[in-house]
């Protein structure tokens, strides 16, 4: 059983809470703030496969803090990254965010995270301050997948990028887990011919 680590990343106030407790438990809830980190455990199946699914959704803080970014970067397998679309400052955040995680990958010799950048609220597009284009395109620069959805309203748009970021986190453990195998049996390969040549010296 595999054993797949997502973190959530936004700014207060964002709904990046109310999206996973709609992911989790299908209800929603107003978003709060916390002084707390939560970590979340949920079987989960994708594609007939079981997987362990551990969650991590940190305080809300300002991005420069290092509470909400340097622990889940160095623990996550794949980022959702929330901003609100009737909050500019959020879209900031998040845009910082984005700068946060595509360094980290830069130095990552692990390959490309796995990253979507999600616009909640589309239930309030009468007083949106982020155009979806904007977000489209933020999410192009920073080569990550985009979904504008509403926590308040639809389930199965939640359900729907959960499950197609948990698939991309799949794929790269197992292109990892593929490299590794290649790399051990080169590396052994390598070893029999270098002894069965040392033989063949000292005939």
């Amino acid at each position: 059983m595999n054993d797949i680590k997502l973190a959530l990343l936004g700014r207060e106030g964002a709904g990046k809470s109310a999206l996973l407790v709609r992911f989790l438990t299908k209800r929603f809830i107003g978003e709060y703030a916390s002084s707390s980190n939560f970590l979340y455990h949920k079987r989960f199946s994708v594609d007939g496969r079981q997987l362990n699914l551990e969650v991590f959704d940190p305080c809300s803080q300002r991005v420069g803090s290092r509470c909400i970014l340097e622990e889940p970067l160095e623990w996550a397998d794949a980022f959702i990254v929330v901003y609100d679309i009737i909050d500019r400052t959020s879209f900031l955040d998040a845009k910082s965010i984005l700068q946060r995680i595509r360094e980290a990958r830069t130095s990552d010799c692990k390959g490309e995270i796995p990253v979507c950048l999600v616009a909640n609220k589309q239930d309030l597009c009468h007083a949106r301050q982020v155009y979806q284009e904007e977000g489209r395109l933020l999410a192009l620069e920073n080569k990550c997948h985009f979904r504008e959805v509403s926590a308040a309203e639809d389930h199965q748009e939640i359900l729907s990028l959960f499950t197609e970021l948990i698939r991309h986190a799949m794929e790269r453990l197992k292109c990892r887990a593929d490299r590794r195998r290649y790399s051990g049996s080169r590396s052994m390969a390598q070893l029999i011919n270098d002894v069965f040549c040392k033989r063949r010296k000292s005939v």
